[in-house]
């Protein structure tokens, strides 16, 4: 009886510890524009990679039925409460966000906005999905490269306020001012608002306002792909271009029909597989947030924050008929 004992006290001792609870990870909420959004969804599935390389960490993956700035206030001020240890968030409202961001930062939350961004005093840091400079261009330079030299262009935008969208119109504007690119006329800028319904309208007024348009600009995922759909319907393919910045997945049918000769994105998963690396290297209390800082962004590389505390992860990446139907596979 008594050799059994250590025996026993050794399967007691195994079983306290087995019943400990595992040390909980910390929680990074990615706060989307709105979800049923497909760069969003790839957005996450790189946020997942992030965390499992990582280990300590889960992510929370949440944001609006609809793109507005009053839902993702409401998502906010319910994080809070829940004690993330970061928000990663792409904004509908540069400056309406920044009360309930400011908040949370006051609770020692770590608060990164990507894509979309949030004002310096709403943020630690913004990770721009590429340059805002080199983005303007590449959408000037499709479209030329659609249309030939001269024509009428309009641009079919997202939320009239979003940061990003109004930041890349600005820059085509500087690019259309140039000598180059003079034969192109913008003639209008509307908003869908990030609603496939409403764009889709938006694009079909667009052709009864301008019956000499020759492109559509569209510098958002949802608006692209609907004007895309529309020329499509209204029997225009061939004599209206559409190009802007798409996923892959629902804009390969575009394509081949003749509709969309090319299109850009930069690659999602990797954009929020960066955001999710960079709020761990403020959690972890390895970069601060001050202009110079290196911020480490794993596999994607380093990035240097700017004096506005900014950084830009990639150049964007044209797809066509030579290549999207690979890409297509993945997001």
């Amino acid at each position: 009886m008594k050799k059994r004992i250590p025996f026993l006290l050794a399967a007691v001792v195994a079983a306290v510890f087995t019943a400990q609870p595992a040390l909980a990870a910390d929680k990074i909420a990615l706060v989307v524009k709105s979800l049923g959004n497909g760069f969003f969804d790839a957005a996450n599935q790189g946020a997942q990679e992030a965390a499992k390389e990582l280990k300590d960490v889960e992510i929370i993956y949440t944001g609006p039925a609809k793109a507005t700035a009053e839902g993702q206030i409401e998502i906010i001020n319910s994080l809070v409460a829940q004690n993330v240890k970061a928000i990663v968030i792409s904004a509908n409202d540069p400056d309406a966000l920044v009360p309930a961001l400011k908040k949370a930062m006051a609770r020692g939350i770590k608060v990164i906005s990507f894509d979309s961004g949030v004002k310096k005093e709403g943020r630690m840091m913004h990770l721009n999905p590429s340059s805002n400079a080199l983005i303007g261009e590449k959408l000037v330079k499709m479209t030329q490269d659609a249309i030939g030299p001269t024509g009428e262009i309009a641009v079919l935008s997202a939320t009239a306020q979003a940061t990003n969208q109004n930041t890349w119109i600005a820059e085509m504007k500087k690019v259309l001012a140039q000598p180059s690119y003079s034969g192109l006329k913008l003639v209008s800028v509307v908003y869908g608002d990030d609603q496939t319904d409403k764009s889709y309208r938006e694009a079909q007024g667009l052709f009864k306002s301008y019956p000499n348009l020759k492109a559509i600009v569209a510098p958002t995922t949802v608006g692209v792909a609907a004007a895309a759909k529309a020329v499509q319907d209204e029997k225009k393919v061939g004599t209206l271009f559409v190009t802007g910045l798409g996923l892959p997945s629902e804009m390969a049918g575009h394509v081949k029909s003749g509709a969309v000769k090319s299109f850009a994105i930069w690659n999602p998963i990797d954009l929020g597989y960066s955001s999710i690396m960079a709020a761990h290297q403020f959690m972890t209390g390895k970069v601060k947030g001050q202009p110079g800082d290196k911020v480490s962004l794993g596999r994607v590389g380093t990035v240097t924050l700017d004096a506005n505390t900014e950084a830009a992860m990639a150049e964007p990446f044209t797809y066509d008929g030579s290549n999207v139907d690979k890409f297509a596979k993945f997001f």
